[in-house]
């Protein structure tokens, strides 16, 4: 059994709880007890002591995915933590949770006291939950924390890789699995960069928005994305997995792999560049055409469907490029007007071919389109002029028949 212990405050943690098990410090009257009660004889008891800022407790008790135990187990089992870590008097309600691939209880109550003493949060993990936790493991038969980290860090390599789904395997060890690999075997100079191969497995590296307290305190989390990218379940703090994959460790990374990468970027932009040298190539073409070599192509579109960017991911070589650090050329921009240049010219080429049917049309449209016309545009034009001009179509049969009365005397077509 896993435990993870947090301070906030109470009105935040109930409203993200779902299915009610128990409230104590009111038991004949628990079943009367609607959503308001319940928070209400939490802001009465911390009402009595108006001085101490972090007055809730948020504890997260976690069990092996193997491990079915009943409601009334669960309730027994959260029962006996509170009484050990000493919250036993304690109002505090027990929850039961869906939200991931194990099973799993939040805990809500409080430390201020029915005489307005506070309970000592300090060192509480490790003076009183983790005895705790052993010897719950030991009276209930339940799969013991620590062997199963153990075990967890030797296994993971046997796991497949593939998307993470959720809710179909216990969310910590579908993450582990990818992040172990993708972090130690891709070259990424950024958390962009990053991101683009962890979204392929529906993986994100999220540091908050700017003003939030992760990121203002160099925090990282990694969450689980639905179908549609967005964010499910319960975020993991990065220095919660055992090899620490923390930003301070992705920033180590960054500095080697922009070493690493170098001499991969001239064939990956060489790829770009054979694929780009068709004459009628749209994005999407372009995309298939890479990824048959290995590339995968991220595109970054805005609401309007406006193309901003663009990120390309060597499967092969395992680097991570963003399209600007390619070159100009190999930015969403540039990669959109080569595209659409070679859709325009092939339309004009197409207009010329069409019209250039005679020998009256050539010159004409020659002189016409002589201010855009590309060198393939002329040197295709002066073929078809060469075709008109000497086609058996265009030779009189006056010709033909005294080139035949000549070959009758032994003479040769040249004379």
């Amino acid at each position: 059994m896993d435990i993870c212990n947090c301070v906030n405050w109470v009105v935040n943690i109930v409203g993200i709880c779902n299915t009610f098990l128990k409230l104590c410090g009111h038991t004949l009257e628990l079943d009367r007890l609607n959503f308001t009660l319940k928070l209400n004889r939490f802001i009465k008891q911390v009402s009595l002591n108006e001085n101490v800022k972090r007055n809730a407790v948020h504890i997260s008790l976690n069990f092996d995915p193997s491990e079915n135990h009943s409601k009334e187990k669960l309730m027994e089992i959260a029962d006996t933590y509170m009484e050990k870590i000493g919250f036993g008097k304690q109002p505090y309600l027990v929850y039961q949770n869906y939200d991931a691939g194990h099973p799993h209880l939040h805990v809500v109550t409080n430390n201020i006291q029915r005489n307005g003493k506070k309970i000592d949060l300090h060192l509480l993990s490790i003076r009183k939950s983790e005895p705790a936790r052993k010897e719950i493991e030991e009276l209930f038969g339940l799969v013991k924390a620590e062997g199963r980290k153990k075990k967890e860090a030797f296994n993971l390599q046997s796991i497949s890789i593939g998307r993470i789904h959720y809710g179909k395997m216990e969310s910590k060890k579908a993450l582990t699995n990818v992040l172990n690999k993708v972090l130690n075997e891709y070259k990424y100079s950024s958390l962009h960069e990053l991101n683009a191969v962890l979204k392929q497995y529906n993986i994100l590296a999220d540091r908050g928005s700017e003003n939030s307290k992760i990121f203002l305190a160099n925090g990282l989390v990694y969450r689980i994305l639905d179908g549609q990218g967005k964010p499910i379940g319960v975020p993991i703090k990065a220095s919660d997995f055992y090899f620490k994959p923390t930003l301070k460790f992705l920033e180590e990374k960054f500095k080697e792999n922009k070493i690493r990468r170098i001499p991969d970027k001239l064939k990956v932009k060489n790829i770009i560049d054979k694929a780009l040298l068709r004459d009628r190539i749209s994005i999407n073409e372009l995309t298939k055409l890479l990824e048959k070599e290995g590339i995968h192509t991220v595109f970054r579109r805005s609401s309007q469907g406006q193309l901003y960017g663009i990120t390309y991911i060597d499967h092969t070589t395992k680097n991570v490029f963003k399209g600007s650090s390619l070159g100009k050329q190999y930015s969403a921009k540039a990669i959109e007007e080569r595209c659409g240049l070679k859709i325009a010219g092939e339309g004009k080429r197409s207009q010329i071919s069409e019209k250039l049917t005679s020998k009256e049309f050539l010159i004409e449209n020659l002189q016409q389109q002589k201010d855009t016309l590309t060198t393939p545009d002329l040197v295709k034009a002066l073929d078809m002029l060469i075709h008109v001009e000497y086609s058996s179509d265009y030779i009189t049969n006056q010709l033909k028949n005294k080139r035949k009365k000549k070959k009758r005397k032994g003479l040769s077509n040249n004379i």
